[in-house]
């Protein structure tokens, strides 16, 4: 049996008691993270840093803008032969062995199946773009993200801050950090990085859709 720290609905840490289902095969933190996934259905699990986290299933308004969000990147054709707009798919980590985020919306290579690393994670050189819609891991998506994706070289990392109301567009990772920070405010709208592979204009306003 092995207890796995993980990040509860109010911040704090919790144990989670997990029991091999193999009683003589040691249980890895990705199986813990697997058992987790299925005994919390809905909830996000992720490891950083060696630690499990578990985000709690989010509002109405965070899938809602996820949808109009994905509207303007479908529309350009990225969701075709060549790419593919996808919503929680898993995004395998150079920082350890485990370590994998879960970004809500992603846009990736077409050929992401050939990239599979295991546990349902892809390799981050199939990853243009990646974005979050903050929720209760508000934290996580603004201070701690940016330089995960970045380490994994995300070409763009989008997050939409509906606390604060604003959108960040964190571009030209380096060294673990994207130089290149643009914030775009409510009224306002903005073209996407050519890297992603189409003319994208997204609206501030849509994406935010409510306050959380």
């Amino acid at each position: 049996m092995s207890a796995a720290a993980m990040e509860g609905p109010f911040g704090y840490e919790e144990s989670f008691e997990c029991t091999a289902e193999v009683p003589e095969k040691r249980m890895t933190l990705l199986d813990a993270a697997e058992l987790i996934s299925k005994r919390l259905v809905g909830h996000r699990v992720e490891i950083f840093g060696g630690q499990i986290t578990v985000t709690p299933p989010p509002d109405g308004q965070h899938g809602d803008a996820l949808t109009t969000i994905s509207v303007p990147f479908i529309m350009a054709g990225l969701h075709g032969r060549t790419t593919r707009v996808i919503q929680g798919i898993g995004l395998r980590l150079p920082g350890g062995p485990s370590d994998f985020a879960v970004p809500d919306l992603s846009l990736v290579d077409a050929d992401y199946a050939d990239h599979w690393t295991g546990h349902n994670c892809y390799d981050p050189v199939i990853f243009r773009l990646v974005l979050e819609v903050t929720s209760s891991n508000h934290s996580a998506d603004l201070k701690v993200k940016p330089t995960l994706y970045a380490e994994a070289g995300v070409p763009v990392y989008v997050i939409v801050d509906r606390k604060n109301l604003k959108v960040m567009v964190l571009t030209e990772p380096e060294d673990g950090e994207y130089r290149v920070h643009a914030v775009h405010h409510p009224g306002q709208s903005f073209l996407l990085p050519a890297s992603v592979g189409a003319s994208v204009t997204l609206v501030v306003d849509d994406m935010l859709i409510a306050k959380s």
